[in-house]
C-alpha cells in the first residue's frame, strides 16, 4: 500500500531507489513499517549510509509574512556502509517509530486539509546526500484524542482548518519544534465566540489538551482569560463526560466576558 517510486539520480550508471510502506495508517506512538529497495545500475556503487525519517511541512511566521518549512522530526539509520553491485537488488526492511506528539492528519478516514507528514529516504553516496520524495503517512487520533474531538462535534462545533506551526506552547510537555492547531467554528448557542483552537501534546502516559478562544497576538499566554490547558490520561479518559466538561468551561469563560 502507498507504493511510490523514488528515483535517485546518482550520476552515470546510478542506482534506483524505491521506498514502499507496508501500511501507511498509524497512530502517535505507533510504528510505520516498510522497506527500501536499491537496484544497482550499470556500475558498482559504494553507499556510505541509508536512513529514513519523518518530515512535516510547517508554517513559520516572520515579520509580516508566513512561509512554509520542511522539518524532519524523527530519523532512523537503517544501513551503514555497503556496496551495491551493478544490476543487483538490495532490500532493507525498517520500522520507524512515530513520536507521541506527531500531529493528526486524518479523522474518521477524512484527511485534514493543510496537513503534510510523510516518510523520507536519505541515501549517502560519494560524499553527497540524496533525499527522496515524501511518502505520505496517515496519522489517526489516539482514542483519548478522538474522545475530545467527538465532544466538540457533539456540542455542535464544525471543523474549520488545521495547521502546524513552528514554535512551542508554554507550560506543556512539548519536545518537537512545532505544534498542531485544529480550528473549529463555534455553534450559534455560543454567541460572541467565533472559533476555538485545539492542540494536543502527548507522551506515552497522558496528553496536554490546549484550548484557545478568539485567537489574538501573544496567544498561549497563561494570563489570558480564553486559554485553558488540562491533562488527560491515555488510558483513563473514559471516566469523564467530555461534552459536559467542555461546555462548562466555555460557559464560564463566556459568562466572564459577557459573550453568552
Amino acid at each position: 500500500m502507498g507504493f511510490k517510486k523514488l528515483l535517485a539520480s546518482l550520476g552515470a550508471g546510478g542506482a534506483s531507489v524505491e521506498t514502499e510502506l507496508s501500511e501507511s495508517n498509524v497512530v502517535p506512538g505507533g510504528v510505520v513499517q516498510g522497506e527500501v529497495r536499491l537496484e544497482g545500475g550499470s556500475v558498482n556503487q559504494q553507499i556510505s549510509g541509508l536512513s529514513v525519517g519523518l518530515q512535516a511541512r510547517v508554517e513559520v511566521e516572520g515579520g509580516d509574512q508566513e512561509t512554509k518549512q520542511d522539518i524532519e522530526f524523527a530519523k532512523q539509520t537503517i544501513g551503514g556502509a555497503f556496496e551495491v553491485q551493478a544490476g543487483a537488488v538490495h532490500v532493507v526492511q525498517f520500522g520507524l517509530e512515530i513520536p507521541w506528539e506527531t500531529p493528526i492528519t486524518t479523522i474518521e478516514g477524512q484527511p485534514l486539509r493543510g496537513m503534510s507528514i510523510g516518510v523520507t529516504t536519505e541515501l549517502d553516496i560519494a560524499r553527497a546526500v540524496d533525499n527522496s520524495d515524501l511518502d505520505p503517512v496517515n496519522v489517526h487520533p489516539l482514542p483519548a484524542q478522538q474522545a475530545i474531538l467527538d465532544a466538540f462535534v457533539q456540542l455542535g462545533f464544525r471543523f474549520k482548518s488545521a495547521d502546524m506551526e513552528r514554535g512551542h506552547i508554554r507550560g506543556t510537555r512539548q519536545r518537537l519544534p512545532f505544534y498542531q492547531e485544529i480550528e473549529f467554528f463555534a455553534p450559534q448557542q455560543y454567541r460572541g465566540l467565533n472559533e476555538v483552537e485545539l492542540s494536543f501534546v502527548a507522551d506515552d502516559r497522558e496528553m496536554d489538551v490546549i484550548l484557545e478562544m478568539d485567537k489574538k497576538p501573544g496567544l498561549f499566554t497563561e494570563g489570558s482569560d480564553s486559554f485553558r490547558a488540562f491533562q488527560v490520561g491515555l488510558d483513563d479518559f473514559r471516566g469523564t463526560d467530555w461534552p459536559a466538561y467542555l461546555n462548562q468551561w466555555l460557559a464560564e469563560v463566556g459568562g466572564r466576558r459577557n459573550w453568552f
